[in-house]
Parts: structure tokens; C-alpha cells; sequence
């Protein structure tokens, strides 16, 4: 019988009996964007993960039609000339869940539905080891389409995702990728039509599952300790220049024009 660790709240969390927990963004009424009681929850249930001995595998999903549109932009945008304030403590708990989620010992894969987008969806979807998509999943990094800089790990899990010139035009442009694209530049694992999604991912973490969980683990911290260093060392960084890029008119800029869906007019102040 699947046990609730965390039943409620923006973050839910299950564990099944084969060692298999599902880790649920849970604000589907805004397309599971990241604010700061999202983060602090997220962070929270990525914490009891690792604190769980009975996990073996961890399949991160969202709720609602969106996996994660990323920040929650009408927050941010109401936050005036507090912004950078509210980013600083936003990305620091970014910053921690990116962490923990790459030094989880069990393996993380994420199913991604709708919208992968910004920090939130983009970043942690660079962070999990194995990401099945639906069909009709679209994928945008999106941080410089609204005046800021990646965060959440993507200027160096990205670059070792897909390389360095595929990464930059991503940053750059902010191209919306299908799951196709995803596919073939090697940011995903696999692409399942959207109604077998659940159910992939779901007996893909069950294989996980019942695999040697000390040799994954392993695998898996090998794997990642080529870049990981560099990660940490580079979060903090991505955490001061967004913070940073927020107080700017471009950023305040970028955001009304997300909201009014318009194209946003930038100035360079």
C-alpha cells in the first residue's frame, strides 16, 4: 500500500512498497511555478528523501497540465523593487533542492507533461538522471527571455547535456523545443506518447527500483562527480546575477510581458 510521507501542500510526496516515491510539484493552479513556499517545500521533501532508507528510485512529476512553467512570474512581478530580495532567498532554495536532488543516492526520473520551463522545470528536469517525455511536452530554458540568467544548475549541467554551442543558442534564443528536439540533442531519455507517460516513467522507476541500490548509487555519483563539483561551485554565482538581473527594468520589463503576453520591449536598463 502506497504510504503519504507528505500528503498535502504545494509538494506531496508518496512511497510505494517496491521502494518507489513519487515526488509531486503541487500547484497546478499556476502551472506548478516556483515561489518561495514551493521551494522551501520542495527542498523540504527532497530532505526526507534522502533521510528515507526504504527509497530505491524517485519519480519527480507535476500536477495539473503543466510539469513546471518555472519562477511564478506574477509573484516575481508583484514583488516591485523587492524582487531582487525575494530572488536571493528564491534561489538559495533552488540552489539547495538542485543540490540535493544530484546528490540523492537513489535514482531520479522525472516525467514531464506540458510545459519544462525556466529554473524550476528546465533546471530540474537537466538535474534528474533519466527524463521520459510525453509527445506533447515543450521545453524552454526562457531565463534571458525575461531579462535574467540560467539558474538552478543549467550554465554547467546543460553545456555537458547537449554542448556548449547547442546549450548557447537555448540561453540565447530560448527556442521552445518539442519532445522530439529534446530528444535528439540528448536532453532527454525517451519520448512515450502522453498517455502511457505515467505508467513508463512509473515501471521505468520500478526497474530502478529493484536494481542493486549500492551500485547505482554508485553509477550514478560517478557519473555526476566530473561536473558536480563545478555545479556547486557555480550555483552560487547563478544565484547573486539573477538576483542581481532582477532589479533591472528589463527584468520588470520581461515579466509584464510574459503576463500581458506580449513581446517585451528591453532598453539595456
Amino acid at each position: 500500500m502506497t504510504e503519504q510521507l507528505i500528503p498535502s501542500g504545494p509538494v506531496l510526496l508518496d512511497l510505494d512498497p517496491d521502494g518507489v516515491g513519487h515526488l509531486r510539484l503541487n500547484r497546478p493552479e499556476a502551472s506548478n511555478g516556483l515561489d518561495v513556499p514551493l521551494l522551501r517545500a520542495l527542498y523540504d521533501a527532497i530532505m526526507r528523501c534522502h533521510g528515507e532508507p526504504r527509497l530505491r528510485a524517485l519519480l519527480l512529476t507535476g500536477e495539473g497540465p503543466n510539469f513546471c512553467a518555472g519562477g511564478d512570474v506574477k509573484t516575481f512581478a508583484g514583488k516591485g523593487e523587492e524582487l531582487p530580495d525575494y530572488l536571493r532567498e528564491a534561489t538559495s532554495w533552488l540552489q539547495i533542492s538542485t543540490s540535493g536532488l544530484l546528490a540523492l543516492q537513489a535514482p531520479v526520473v522525472a516525467a514531464v507533461h506540458g510545459f519544462a520551463a525556466g529554473g524550476g522545470g528546465f533546471g530540474l528536469v537537466c538535474a534528474a538522471d533519466l527524463v521520459l517525455a510525453a509527445e506533447s511536452a515543450t521545453f524552454l530554458a526562457g531565463a534571458t527571455r525575461v531579462g535574467m540568467a540560467p539558474d538552478a544548475g543549467v550554465s554547467v549541467t546543460l553545456p555537458q547535456l547537449v554542448g556548449l554551442r547547442k546549450a548557447l543558442e537555448i540561453t540565447l534564443t530560448n527556442p521552445m523545443l518539442s519532445a522530439s528536439d529534446a530528444l535528439e540533442i540528448g536532453l532527454i531519455t525517451r519520448v512515450v506518447a502522453d498517455d502511457e507517460l505515467v505508467g513508463e516513467a512509473r515501471m521505468l522507476a520500478g526497474q530502478l527500483a529493484a536494481g542493486a541500490p549500492r551500485a547505482l548509487a554508485a553509477a550514478k555519483r560517478l557519473m555526476w562527480s566530473g561536473l558536480g563539483s563545478r555545479v556547486e561551485a557555480q550555483l552560487p554565482e547563478e544565484a547573486r546575477t539573477v538576483s542581481e538581473l532582477s532589479g533591472t527594468a528589463d527584468s520588470r520589463e520581461g515579466l509584464a510581458a510574459v503576463i500581458e503576453r506580449r513581446a517585451p520591449r528591453f532598453t539595456g536598463n
